[in-house]
């Protein structure tokens, strides 16, 4: 029978709850259990896909497509044997959508449909259905107790350990304890106000993870411990760290593993933690610097982009570098050409994916300055296409463009597909120009590499898969006068025969992808496409 441990936050949001419980989970693989995490978010949207990431960071994509919450990037990051699909993250709105459906269908047979029991059931419906076939389920709650948005998914929760007891089920909060530096003191009060606010709604805490900025003294331990009636040894103690890759081994030097396997009755070997020991071995002890410049649209919010951040991370720690990050607004590039000033310190250049016109003339100068001046670029997703439109314009001499831009442009290198199965039950495409129709390419998608090219060298294989999150393609119509031009088309999709990936065969290091590598990346793994690129700005910054 599956385990279940719940995971809520208290005092104040962005404490590191998803971080926090990815890190228990890190540890419990790393004794042989098999391990999944679920988040559940409050809000009322069906799923992130169409929030502005200034709202909510980026949309992290899983292997069967699902549009969630970025903390499943770090279950991903954290976890080595399981990956995320689409049930491990839903909201309010997908409970109420579901709820709903039911209703109009007549499947609640006229009664009145009411939060609880319907709400309730079916959130836990999709807590069992997420821990289907694991042994222990992580389950976080998102916000903090106390917020009205989240009290359904606090009585499901209640209403589960009552259903699954003690043996099966245990819940951790986690909270702040700050310091009042003009008091010179530590104050426990906060978080005793949010576990009695929990004990409010029927739930009291197994496990108490303290964080704070300073370190926290026995005696407020013990404090903690009272008032809150928790065991001494479950007041778990997490100062800020250097490296959040250090949180696994903070976890299981306070024995919280020990806590949840006796608890749940489990009996397996200790933890081996000598891979996270490596990571963060290697990211504190690197030997050198290298500059990478990332120029976007929603550069003010840096979890906007917070895969591609730790990917770039994680290329640092194979490589044993520091990977420095340096931010550009595409858009006032766009009408400030001393911001290209800045660019001559770069020792690679990125350009990210998103949606929308705005900021696409700032990533075409940045794309034009690192093709002309030989820096290393990598572009992902609109970074390809734009890559590709520059190219054309620039090379070619065409008035190119996407028909997500302009609808009747006369070079339209890039727009919508329409896919549809012919009579022998082939798939086939074709070019779509019309701004009609057209589905995004969502989840992991093979891709065939060209021999001889960058791309294939990179990864070492003829054949990758790779996460997709976009409607717009590459004309294939526009293959043959690139290719005579310079520009390499390096990779294709299995399937459709779209093009995944240029590069420039006379470039140094010039590569641009349709997917998303930063989704698969990890910090004991890396990924090959960003630890190419990184090791060409090393390489790069020492010429």
């Amino acid at each position: 029978m599956t385990k279940f441990i719940f995971v809520t936050g208290g005092v104040v949001s962005s404490l590191g709850k998803g971080i926090t419980a990815a890190s228990l989970a890190a540890i419990l693989e790393a004794r042989g259990l098999k391990v999944t995490m679920t988040k559940m978010d409050p809000y009322i949207n069906v799923d992130p896909g169409t929030m502005s990431p200034f709202q909510h960071g980026e949309v992290f994509v899983t292997e069967d497509g699902a549009e969630t919450d970025l903390d499943l990037g770090y279950y991903e990051r954290f976890l080595r044997h399981s990956k995320m699909r689409q049930t491990n993250n839903f909201t309010s709105g997908r409970i109420y959508q579901t709820v709903l459906n039911k209703e109009r269908r007549g499947d609640y047979l006229g009664g009145t449909v009411q939060v609880i029991p319907h709400i309730t059931d079916e959130i836990k419906a999709k807590i069992r259905a997420s821990g289907n076939g694991f042994d222990i389920a992580i389950i976080e709650i998102g916000g903090t107790v106390g917020d009205i948005e989240s009290l359904p998914f606090m009585e499901a929760v209640r209403q589960m350990q009552v259903e699954l007891g003690r043996a099966n089920s245990m819940l951790m909060h986690l909270t702040l304890v700050p310091y009042i530096a003009s008091a010179g003191e530590t104050k426990t009060k906060p978080t005793q106000h949010s576990v009695k606010e929990l004990r409010s709604i029927g739930l009291q805490p197994d496990v108490l993870i303290c964080r704070s900025g300073h370190a926290i003294s026995d005696d407020n331990r013990r404090k903690i411990a009272s008032f809150t009636n928790v065991e001494e040894r479950a007041v778990i103690l997490c100062p800020d760290a250097k490296t959040i890759y250090q949180i696994p081994r903070i976890l299981f030097e306070q024995d919280l593993d020990d806590i949840i396997c006796e608890r749940f009755g489990i009996d397996v070997a200790e933890a081996d933690l000598a891979d996270w020991d490596s990571v963060v071995s290697d990211l504190l002890n690197s030997e050198g610097n290298v500059d990478i410049y990332m120029v976007g649209k929603y550069v003010e919010l840096p979890d906007a982009y917070k895969s591609i951040n730790e990917a770039l991370l994680h290329a640092g720690i194979t490589h044993r570098t520091n990977v420095s990050i340096h931010y550009i607004d595409a858009e006032k590039l766009e009408d400030d050409d001393t911001l290209l000033e800045k660019l001559k310190k770069a020792d690679g250049i990125l350009v990210p994916g998103g949606f929308g016109e705005r900021g696409t003339v700032g990533k075409m100068k940045a794309i034009t300055y690192a093709r002309e001046h030989n820096i290393p670029f990598l572009g992902i997703c609109l970074g390809m296409q734009l890559a590709v439109i520059e190219y054309a314009r620039n090379v070619l001499q065409l008035d190119a463009n996407s028909t997500e831009f302009d609808r009747k442009t006369s070079h339209p290198i890039i727009g919508l597909i329409t896919e549809w199965l012919d009579e022998d039950g082939e798939l086939q495409v074709r070019d779509d120009n019309s701004n009609l129709g057209g589905t995004m390419r969502l989840g992991a998608q093979e891709a065939e590499l060209v021999e001889g090219s960058k791309l294939k060298a990179i990864y070492n294989s003829e054949l990758i898969k790779e996460r997709h999150r976009h409607r717009f393609e590459m004309n294939n119509n526009y293959i043959e006068p690139l290719e005579k031009a310079g520009m390499k088309i390096s990779g294709y999709s299995s399937k459709q025969h779209l093009v995944e990936s240029v590069e420039i065969s006379e470039h140094p290091w010039f590569v641009a992808v349709q997917f998303h590598p930063e989704f698969t990346s990890s910090p004991r793994d890396g990924h090959p496409l960003f630890h190419g690129f990184v090791g060409a700005s090393i390489q790069y910054s020492k010429a």
